[in-house]
């Protein structure tokens, strides 16, 4: 979903590839992912404002619920692996509401076979995987790094570092495209242009 005029992007002479972050940026995942998420922590008598939401966008759902418990004074729960798969379901069975933004996908057909282009993103594999096939981007991209590919997450900059390594390129001459804070610090400290894609569009 896009709102607003649509920004004639063309990637600056000199790139060397473009990294695309998935939920937000790409695809409009987000109402869709927030309702799994409030669904699964009702259960555990853990809140979780939207604006909270919101603010920890680009982090992995592990150490979210680590955080809201924490913030909650809450003992952390022991099945964490259980609750973030159970999140993930729920989160995949509306996966048909799912859109494109199309301010973002535009750039990346645009620049498809131009330039090397990969997602990075904090989410599980397969959850990402079925988001690119569900907006039919899956093939645009030649490399999808997903939260199993590195230890350290975003803000760190391993993601899109890991990104750039498997398109062989500079990490310096990539532009990275985001809708977070987290991710867009993650950009700076990989030495990579981030551009906020959040002014290009609204979320419904």
């Amino acid at each position: 979903m896009s709102g607003g005029p649509i920004p004639k992007w063309v990637a600056p002479e000199g790139t060397a590839a473009l990294i695309f972050d998935c939920d937000g940026t790409l695809a409009d995942t987000m109402p869709a992912h927030y309702v799994a998420w409030t669904s699964m922590l009702d259960a555990y008598g853990i809140p979780f404002t939207e604006q909270r939401f919101y603010q920890l966008g680009g982090m992995p759902s592990d150490r979210i619920i680590g955080v809201l418990s924490e913030e909650h004074g809450i003992e952390a729960p022991t099945d964490v692996v259980t609750m973030v798969a159970h999140k993930e379901g729920l989160y995949l069975e509306s996966i048909d509401m799912i859109r494109r933004i199309d301010v973002v996908c535009d750039i990346a057909v645009h620049h498809h076979r131009q330039l090397p282009m990969a997602v990075a993103s904090g989410g599980e594999r397969a959850v990402v995987a079925r988001t690119l096939a569900a907006i039919d981007i899956a093939d645009l991209f030649d490399a999808v790094v997903c939260a199993e590919d590195t230890e350290r997450h975003k803000p760190e900059p391993d993601v899109f570092l890991e990104a750039a390594r498997r398109l062989g390129a500079d990490p310096r001459r990539c532009v990275v495209f985001e809708d977070t804070d987290f991710g867009l610090q993650a950009a700076r400290r990989a030495e990579m242009i981030g551009i906020d894609i959040r002014p290009w569009r609204t979320i419904a």
